[in-house]
């Protein structure tokens, strides 16, 4: 019997644009079927750096990745293999000692801000999202998340994101626009950009002899 490529769909989008939300959205939508979600995040690359250091470095800079591991643990799980995804420590600016065992799914969505700006990672995916959202916008999402969830102040939130996140973002991230085969407004509020996103889905896993 012939098994069957998984489905990998790429969401990116700048930070705190929404592109987690979408990515739910569509997980949720396919809750009880074969879909894992594969978070860039999970793989920045460990630093022995001093932690002060490590606090100022661009975290949005396609160099801040472990982008061949990503690469290899990807192709593992289209290749039907299960993968021990790296853990990432955001209040220690550092990977953490643990792993995550993450075994192959029918839908694989692949999550982060940098995963459409290489090319071998765009060649695994068959459909292409960007989550287009106002500057603005993602600055105060960006610190109601990170003072809540990473206990972070806000004054080293906007340095942060004043020293590299923003520059970061229109150099590296904006542009991968282009290779987006949908782009998404303001994100997982956007019903109508979802629904068209799970139209596709369950097309093509019908055409794949994936649904149940």
């Amino acid at each position: 019997m012939t098994v069957q490529k998984p489905i990998v769909i790429g969401v990116t989008g700048g930070s705190a644009s929404g592109k987690t939300s979408v990515s739910r959205a569509i997980f949720d939508h396919f809750s009880g079927h074969s879909l894992l979600l594969l978070e860039q995040d999970s793989y920045y690359k460990h630093s022995d750096l001093p932690f002060e250091k490590r606090r100022k470095i661009n975290y949005d800079h396609p160099l801040a990745f472990d982008t061949p591991l990503l690469h290899q643990q990807l192709r593992e799980l289209i290749a039907g293999h299960a993968v021990d995804k790296p853990v990432y420590d955001y209040a220690n600016h550092n990977r953490s000692d643990q792993v995550v065992h993450v075994e192959p799914k029918d839908v694989i969505i692949v999550e982060g801000i940098l995963i459409l700006a290489d090319e071998e990672l765009r060649n695994l995916m068959d459909i292409k999202v960007y989550v287009d959202t106002d500057d603005d916008i993602r600055i105060i999402r960006r610190i109601r998340r990170d003072m809540k969830e990473r206990g972070r102040d806000l004054d080293d939130i906007i340095g942060q994101y004043l020293r590299t996140v923003k520059p970061s973002y229109h150099q590296f991230i904006e542009p991968t626009k282009r290779y987006a085969d949908i782009i998404v407004p303001e994100g997982g509020s956007n019903s109508v950009a979802i629904d068209l996103l799970v139209t596709k889905i369950k097309a093509i896993l019908d055409a794949r002899g994936l649904v149940d």
